[in-house]
């Protein structure tokens, strides 16, 4: 959906028949409203906190929606002889954690072998490293991982970690209005930089922003309309 399309349905939300009541939003609130939106139907919608309590995953409907922010980033760090440790996360788009992969090698096998890896709490490290059944083992080829202080921990045992990598949900792209002040960088944007999800959830995103908006100029009837109407539609 172009810009100028999603401009005139966001006003259409707005504005009672036949006024110009909301015709002297500046761009950038639409811009800042929408973009707010985004993030938020997202964590909503990863969290399960929608109708059909279905988070991420959980359907049809909900791989297809969110697809597009699954991204893939090789992990880069240092090793000790307990784990690995990354140096390159978060990356500058991360939202939210979804899996880690490796391969392990060890002295006797020099040919990579894939590890499932979990995600462990950090206050039950020690219990796994004693426990059989949960602790980095190379022959049932299974491992832990856990977050701390914005690094990925992978724990080792007998083994090397090669090839870790991190798949995530990543923030969606801001859209920007050219020739408008990008309300986050201070800079007039270039060029027009449009929503990336498909057309119907543009529009249950455009309800959200319309709540956005109406809470933010005390239209509570308004601001109830576009929840009511975002939810009903995810």
């Amino acid at each position: 959906m172009n810009n100028q399309t999603l401009r005139l349905k966001l006003k259409q939300r707005l504005n009672k028949l036949s006024s110009n009541d909301y015709d002297n939003i500046e761009n950038w609130q639409i811009i800042e409203a929408f973009n707010k939106a985004q993030i938020e139907w997202v964590r909503r919608m990863l969290h399960g906190n929608n109708l059909y309590k279905e988070g991420d995953e959980l359907s049809k409907r909900r791989i297809d929606d969110l697809q597009l922010l699954l991204t893939e980033l090789p992990l880069t760090g240092t090793s000790n002889d307990v784990y690995f440790e990354s140096n390159n996360f978060p990356p500058a788009n991360y939202l939210e954690y979804k899996s880690v992969g490796t391969d392990a090698i060890t002295d006797c096998c020099p040919d990579p072998r894939s590890m499932t890896v979990y995600l462990g709490e950090e206050a039950n490290v020690n219990l796994y490293l004693r426990d059989p059944l949960k602790r980095p083992d190379f022959d049932w080829g299974e491992t832990f991982c856990t977050l701390i202080g914005n690094n990925i921990r992978i724990y080792i045992r007998e083994f090397t970690i090669v090839n870790p990598k991190l798949t995530y949900y990543r923030k969606p792209v801001n859209i920007e209005f050219a020739g408008v002040l990008n309300p986050y960088t201070g800079v007039t944007s270039p060029i027009d930089v449009i929503s990336e999800f498909k057309d119907d959830i543009v529009e249950v995103l455009l309800d959200d922003t319309a709540a956005l908006i109406a809470g933010d100029t005390e239209n509570f009837n308004q601001m109830q309309r576009g929840q009511q109407s975002a939810e009903r539609n995810n």
